[in-house]
Formats: C-alpha cells, sequence, structure tokens
C-alpha cells in the first residue's frame, strides 16, 4: 500500500463509525508509515476544504458531508453475508447507454456505484449481475442512486436471456478465482492474529492497519455472487476471518492510540488538545482499517 496521508486519514474516519479523531492522533497513525506531521497537516486542510472531512473543535475532525453516504453504504461490509438471498436465476440489470459521459465526475460516481453493487458490462450500456441481493430490484435500485447512479438509469430484472448472453453473463467474473481468493485471504490473516502477540505495538499497529485495508477492500468490493458461480462457504468462512481481524485490529489501535500517541505527538499540540477535550475513552473503536473507495 503507497503511504498516502488523504487516504490514511479517510480511513481511520471511515472506520471510526462516525467519532472524532484528533489531528495528534492523525499525525502518530501516519507516522507508523513514514509519513511526515506536515504533509499530514496539509492533507486534513485539503479534505476539509473538499468537504470530505469537518473540523468540530481545535484540532478535531470527523467526516464532512461528501463523505458520510459513502461511508454509511462501506460501514455495511460486516453484515455482507445478510444482503443475500437464494437465486432464481434472474439478473438485475441496468441499462446507462442513453447516459452522457462527458462529466466526469457523475462518470466516476456511475462506476463506483455500479463496481460496489458487482455489477458487468454484459452488452454495450447493459450492466448485470444475479437478482440475489435481500430486497430485490427496488432495495438495488435504491442503493445505486444513493451511491451517485443518475436517476435516469433504468434499473429492472431481466430474465430468459438468450442462451448466448446467459453463458456471457455467468462469465463476467471469475468464480474460481473469488473462491480462491477467500480461502487465501482468510488463511493470511488466521496465521498473522495466531503471530500477533509476539510483535510490538507499532509493528502490530501498522501491519494489521495493512492487512485489514486489504481484506476489506476485497469485502466491499466483493460481488457477492450466489452458489455455483462461487464457493459460497468458502466465502462465509472468510466474512467471518475478516470480522475476527478487524476486532482484534480494534483492540491494537485502541492500545497504540491510547498509549503509543502522546510520546510521538507533537507536545504543543498534546498540550492545546488536552485543554479543549476530556480525555480519550480508551474503549472507543478505532479501525483495523477501512479502505477508501474511490471517488
Amino acid at each position: 500500500m503507497k503511504a498516502d496521508a488523504r487516504h490514511l486519514i479517510m480511513n481511520l474516519l471511515l472506520g471510526a463509525a462516525g467519532q472524532r479523531l484528533a489531528a495528534r492522533e492523525a499525525v502518530a497513525s501516519c507516522a507508523l508509515f513514514g509519513i511526515r506531521e506536515n504533509n499530514v497537516r496539509v492533507a486534513l486542510v485539503r479534505l476539509s476544504a473538499a468537504g470530505r472531512v469537518k473540523a468540530i473543535g481545535r484540532g478535531e475532525y470527523r467526516l464532512g458531508p461528501s463523505a458520510e453516504r459513502l461511508a454509511a453504504d462501506v460501514a455495511t461490509w460486516r453484515g455482507a453475508e445478510g444482503r443475500v438471498r437464494d437465486w432464481n436465476g434472474s439478473w438485475i440489470a441496468v441499462h446507462v447507454g442513453d447516459l452522457g459521459r462527458s462529466d466526469r465526475v457523475a462518470l466516476r460516481a456511475r462506476d463506483r456505484a455500479l463496481g460496489l453493487l458487482g455489477l458487468r458490462e454484459l452488452d454495450r450500456g447493459l450492466f448485470v449481475r444475479p437478482d440475489n441481493l435481500g430486497g430485490g430490484v427496488a432495495v438495488a435500485r435504491e442503493r445505486l442512486t444513493k451511491l451517485g447512479l443518475e436517476p435516469e438509469a433504468a434499473v429492472f430484472v431481466a430474465r430468459d436471456l438468450d442462451a448466448a448472453r446467459e453463458r456471457r453473463a455467468a462469465a463476467l467474473w471469475d468464480g474460481p478465482a473469488l473462491s480462491r481468493a477467500y480461502r487465501e485471504t482468510r488463511a493470511r490473516l488466521e496465521t498473522w492474529l495466531a503471530g500477533a502477540d509476539s510483535l510490538a505495538l507499532d509493528a502490530a499497529a501498522r501491519e494489521s492497519f495493512l492487512l485489514g485495508n486489504d481484506a476489506i477492500r476485497q469485502l466491499v468490493f466483493d460481488p457477492l455472487l450466489p452458489a455455483p458461480l462461487v464457493d459460497v462457504e468458502a466465502r462465509r468462512a472468510f466474512v467471518d476471518a475478516v470480522v475476527r481481524f478487524d476486532a482484534a485490529g480494534h483492540a491494537i489501535w485502541n492500545r497504540f492510540l491510547r498509549d503509543g500517541v502522546p510520546r510521538r505527538a507533537n507536545a504543543r499540540a498534546h498540550r492545546a488538545s488536552n485543554r479543549t477535550r476530556p480525555p480519550r475513552d480508551a474503549s472507543r473503536p478505532l479501525p483495523t482499517s477501512t479502505q477508501e473507495t474511490p471517488s
């Protein structure tokens, strides 16, 4: 993972469930990845100007209005398996062929929305996915719109595709590769957890962030396909492993931010922060990592 102050700050805030992040905590967290304090403070200013974070006190931040909707959707990753149902062979289809392509902001939002719901392009301008999401097409349409798909897009259920399109639709995803990735990532997380107690706190925080970042991103962008397109049991075991890893990461980062921050942070900033805020509740969870999705 390339060290980038803006991405790290957004990941911390996206995983903090709407709670505050002090600038000194951001500085100490980014220092684990070799990012200098000045770069962190510049990143906070730029994120604030873009509306992605907002200052809520002296040296304290929360997610800004432009990031809150995406954060709410990303935060549902823990309940991924609860969002699927049995598949009857139908497809959720989205037609965007009549929509413009000159507005780059709208195009990025559209691509992000389609990607987060696991839709793939079957024919030019026609995207599909198995209709196995809870709530069916109505919930899919609502979620797509919230994520940035234009309301003018046609979102509907497709049935009885011709044989050639049915084969092409089923082949839009590499099911064996997805299933293999579930097993490999689960094994990697479980192996790390087995040896985590032997690591220094700094190393444990840094490694748990990186591993958690990759695993959660994998889950956030997982298409949640039904059997027989993927090994559903392998996915369920993978999700369970990510949830357990995330809980362990919360504990590690709580310890790091409680015990590691004051000696790393700028002393003057620490004193100023103590004058303007009550002591940290050490039980408050902070993220192993939550991947900021592309905007």
